[in-house]
C-alpha cells in the first residue's frame, strides 16, 4: 500500500459521523478512496445522508499525525511479528468476511512472516471461534484448552478475542498443538482485538499476544491508538464469526458477549455449538440457552468435527478431554473422593457426608488431587473435579 492510498483510507474511516455503512457505499459509487476524494460533497450526497457528506469535506483533527503513525507501523514489526493492512477490495481480504453483512473496512494485522507474506494470510474454509465466558470454572477452562488443541491438530485455526478466561485458553490450546516453533503457512489461531494493534488489552494477555503473533494473526479493524471502549467488544465479536466455519460456546452467562457471537454466527448462516455444564454453574446457563435455541450439543472434539461436515467429518479425533488429560498420573476410577465429587462444585461438609471421611483426612485427600491437577479450589470453599479424570 502506497503512502497517498494509506492516508485516503484511514481519511475515510476515521472521519467522525460516517460510518461503515456509508464509507461503503462511497466505495461502491466511486471505487478507491482517492476517487471518492477526488469527487466532492455534491457526489458523495447522490449516495449517503446530508450529515456524514458534510463530514467528509474536512479532514478530522489528527489525521496527518494518524497518517505517520501508521506508516511508520507498517515498516516496522516487533518480536519476529510482521505488520500488514488489509482493505475491503484487496485478494487477500479473507471471504468468509467479505460474506457477511457488515465487513469491516479495513483490517489491521500484526502476525507471522511467513503469514503475511502470501496472498491469502486467512486460512479459507478452515476457522473455528471459540468463546466464552471471562470467569470460567476450572473446568471451563480447561475444556477450552482442550478442545482448542484437539481441533488444532485436525487443521482448524482457533479465532477468538484475547479476553480472559476462555479466549486465552483456546489461544493457548491451539500453540500448545505440535509446538510453537514449528513454522507454518496457515495460522494456528487468530486473536481478534477490541484495540488499536499498538496495545494489548488485557495487559495481563500480553505475553500472550506475543506468541500468537510469531504463531498466527492479531487482527483489529481499529486504528492504531484506540483504546478499549466498552462498544469496540460487541462490534468485533461480528469479525470473530464472521471469519469462521463455526463457533463454539465454552462456557457464558446468560448475559455475555459470547452469546452475542453466536447469535452472529447464527444470523451469518455459520454453525453454533455448545458445551453443556452443571445447572448450578451460572457459567453454563448460556450454553443451556443456546442449546435450547437449536445449537449442537458437544461433548468430543469430533462433534464439532461432525457438525461441520464435509472432509472434517471423515477426520477421527478422540474426545478433546480424554485426549489431552492433565500429565499427572490420573487416580483409579474407583476413588471415592472423585466419585463423591461429581463434577459440579461441591463443598467440604458435603463431601464429609458423601463419603464418611472424617474432614481432616477428606482435606489431605483433596490437597493430593488438587497437587495432581485433578481438583480445583474454588472460592467460597468449594471444589470441583477436572476432566476427566
Amino acid at each position: 500500500m502506497e503512502r497517498d492510498e494509506l492516508a485516503a483510507w484511514l481519511r475515510l474511516t476515521t472521519t467522525p459521523g460516517v460510518g461503515r455503512t456509508s464509507a461503503r457505499r462511497l466505495l461502491a459509487a466511486f471505487g478507491l478512496p482517492q476517487t471518492v476524494f477526488e469527487r466532492g460533497e455534491a457526489a458523495w450526497r447522490a449516495c449517503i445522508a446530508a450529515a456524514p457528506a458534510q463530514a467528509l469535506t474536512l479532514p478530522p483533527a489528527g489525521l496527518q499525525e494518524q497518517i505517520d503513525r501508521t506508516w511508520d507501523w507498517l515498516q516496522g514489526g516487533s518480536g519476529g511479528a510482521r505488520h500488514a493492512i488489509v482493505t475491503l477490495g484487496d485478494a487477500a481480504y479473507p471471504p468468509a468476511l467479505l460474506a457477511t453483512a457488515d465487513p469491516p473496512l479495513l483490517l489491521y494485522l500484526s502476525g507471522a512472516p511467513q503469514l503475511l507474506d502470501g496472498t491469502r494470510p486467512f486460512a479459507p474454509q478452515r476457522c473455528l471461534a471459540v468463546v466464552g465466558s471471562r470467569n470460567p470454572t476450572p473446568q471451563g477452562r480447561e475444556h477450552a484448552r482442550q478442545f482448542a488443541r484437539a481441533l488444532a491438530a485436525q487443521g482448524l485455526c482457533i479465532v477468538s478475542g484475547l479476553a480472559l478466561g476462555v479466549d486465552a485458553a483456546a489461544h493457548e490450546g491451539a500453540l500448545a498443538q505440535a509446538g510453537e516453533d514449528a513454522a507454518g503457512t496457515a495460522a494456528r489461531t487468530v486473536a481478534v482485538v477490541g484495540t488499536g494493534l499498538d496495545r494489548v488489552y488485557p495487559r495481563a494477555n500480553e505475553a500472550l499476544a506475543q506468541r500468537i503473533a510469531r504463531h498466527g494473526l492479531l487482527v483489529s479493524e481499529y486504528p492504531l491508538g484506540a483504546p478499549p471502549l466498552a462498544q469496540h467488544f460487541p462490534q468485533r465479536n461480528r469479525i470473530i464469526s464472521g471469519l469462521s466455519r463455526g463457533t463454539l460456546v465454552v462456557e457464558a452467562a446468560l448475559a455475555s458477549g459470547s452469546l452475542i457471537t453466536a447469535r452472529l454466527a447464527a444470523e451469518q448462516g455459520r454453525e453454533v455449538f455448545a458445551i453443556p455444564g452443571s445447572v448450578h454453574a451460572p457459567q453454563s446457563r448460556g450454553c443451556h440457552a443456546l442449546l435450547r435455541d437449536g445449537a449442537t450439543l458437544v461433548e468430543t472434539a469430533q462433534d464439532v468435527l461432525d457438525g461441520l461436515g464435509g472432509a472434517w467429518a471423515a477426520q477421527a479425533v478422540a474426545s478433546a478431554p480424554e485426549e489431552s488429560a492433565p500429565s499427572a498420573a490420573r487416580p483409579s476410577a474407583g476413588d471415592e473422593v472423585l466419585q463423591a465429587l461429581g463434577f459440579d462444585p461441591t463443598s467440604l461438609d458435603a463431601l464429609v457426608a458423601r463419603t464418611g471421611l472424617d474432614a481432616a483426612r477428606l482435606q489431605a485427600r483433596l490437597l493430593e488431587l488438587e497437587l495432581d491437577g485433578h481438583v480445583a479450589r474454588l472460592p467460597g470453599g468449594l471444589f470441583q473435579r477436572l476432566a476427566r479424570a
